[in-house]
């Protein structure tokens, strides 16, 4: 008489092998979110990755490094930034640069860098292909010097400000002068302002900066005055020759970062942006 053999046992014993292996993952998860106050991709796979903001400061006049921190800080449950800097041995080239390749907004303060060709030419290439840019204050002169070639082995882009951002930066008017902030009538309803009134006064101590005529393609959103001199926009969008959408606003020193207009716009700004 032959003897059986039964592989439920075996099967049992492969059933509580996979069983603990799962209670094992799960307590896994649940010790990093208690310890770490997150989980790890492990307890994250079929969860989206936030947004990834990059953004390019480079300036040294408006402490937006500080203000950009604070506001990044603010937005951290929306979206995971990365915040590229300026290498302290040379002003001229970035830290970091490499991250704009999982990017998918990038924000720039900038001002007057010329960076080395292949930097430059990674900038150009995440916004050529249709990516969302939002630039503050000195980003509408970024890349190019005043009456100035760039040094040896380091490029420019003179029209950044007007392919990105459909700008026309000149000048601007005296550090002295208050800026009394107004909506276009035009734009009372666009997204990026929602939540700023239009029934208030509102007004900012960045210069204002001259920028008339825009290119076609933007549409003015908010624009500022100063006492005896024409009005000035000073926050629009721009549809980008390369299909994607730019913000730009002229407002940016911490002032602006305190007060209640530029805090409102950029994070309408990027939800916009990252919008389909």
């Amino acid at each position: 008489m032959g003897t059986s053999v039964s592989i439920f046992p075996a099967t049992g014993v492969i059933l509580m092998f996979f069983m603990r292996l799962l209670l094992l993952l799960v307590g896994l998860c649940l010790w990093q979110l208690e310890n770490h106050g997150r989980a790890d991709d492990l307890c994250q796979a079929e969860t989206p990755d936030k947004p990834h903001i990059v953004m390019l400061v480079a300036e040294r006049e408006y402490e937006t490094m500080q203000s950009l921190r604070n506001f990044a800080g603010d937005q951290e449950k929306f979206y995971r930034t990365t915040i590229v800097v300026e290498d302290p041995n040379d002003r001229n080239r970035l830290i970091g640069l490499d991250s704009l390749q999982t990017a998918d907004l990038l924000l720039v303060s900038v001002r007057r860098r010329t960076l080395p060709k292949e930097q430059l030419d990674l900038i150009r290439r995440f916004i050529s292909r249709g990516k969302p840019v939002i630039g503050i204050r000195t980003a509408s002169h970024a890349f190019s010097l005043r009456n100035k070639k760039p040094p040896e082995g380091r490029a420019d882009w003179k029209n950044f400000d007007q392919t990105v951002f459909g700008g026309n930066y000149t000048n601007h008017h005296g550090n002295d002068l208050q800026v009394e902030i107004g909506f276009a009538d035009a734009e009372l309803n666009h997204t990026i302002v929602t939540g700023i009134d239009a029934m208030l006064r509102y007004s900012s101590t960045s210069s204002l900066y001259r920028v008339s005529p825009l290119m076609p393609g933007t549409k003015v959103l908010l624009r500022g005055q100063v006492e005896g001199h024409p009005a000035e926009p000073i926050a629009w969008t721009f549809k980008r020759a390369d299909g994607g959408k730019s913000f730009y606003t002229s407002l940016g020193n911490t002032e602006d970062f305190e007060g209640k207009v530029l805090p409102v716009l950029l994070a309408n700004a990027i939800a916009w942006g990252l919008s389909k």
